[in-house]
C-alpha cells in the first residue's frame, strides 16, 4: 500500500518553483525519486530534498500544472508540513509575480507588491 498523497496545486512554472525552493534553502533534484515510508519511492519531475527520510515532489500534468506528491505523514514527522507547503507556495507566488513583472513590455508598469503574512 502506498503512503503517497497527490495534491493539485496552482504551480505551473518549473523554473520559478526550483528557484523558490532554493531561495528557502531546500535542495532540488530534477526527474528524481521522492522518498516515502519504508523506503518507498515515486518518480517526480521536481523533488525538494528535505532533512530526514521524506521528500516533496511535483509531477507535471498534461495541462502544464503540477501536482504535489508526498508521504505527508512522513514529512510531518520532521517538519510542520502546513508551514512548509505554505512557505513554498508563498515564495513561488512572489517569485512568479516578480518574473511576470520583468517580462518585456512590463518593465515600465507601476507595480506595487504587497505581501501579507
Amino acid at each position: 500500500m502506498s503512503h503517497f498523497s497527490t495534491l493539485r496545486t496552482k504551480i505551473s512554472d518549473a523554473e520559478v518553483l526550483k528557484s523558490s525552493l532554493k531561495d528557502l534553502g531546500i535542495s532540488v533534484k530534477n526527474d528524481a525519486d521522492v522518498r516515502g515510508y519504508n523506503g518507498q519511492r515515486v518518480r517526480s519531475d521536481i523533488v525538494a530534498v528535505l532533512d530526514g527520510e521524506y521528500d516533496l515532489g511535483w509531477s507535471r500534468n498534461t495541462d502544464g500544472s503540477f501536482d504535489l506528491v508526498a508521504d505527508l505523514w512522513g514529512v510531518a514527522k520532521k517538519h510542520n508540513q502546513t508551514e512548509l507547503i505554505n512557505a513554498i507556495n508563498q515564495k513561488y507566488a512572489i517569485n512568479k509575480t516578480l518574473a511576470e513583472v520583468k517580462r518585456p513590455g512590463l518593465q515600465n508598469a507601476n507595480v506595487k507588491l504587497v505581501v501579507h503574512s
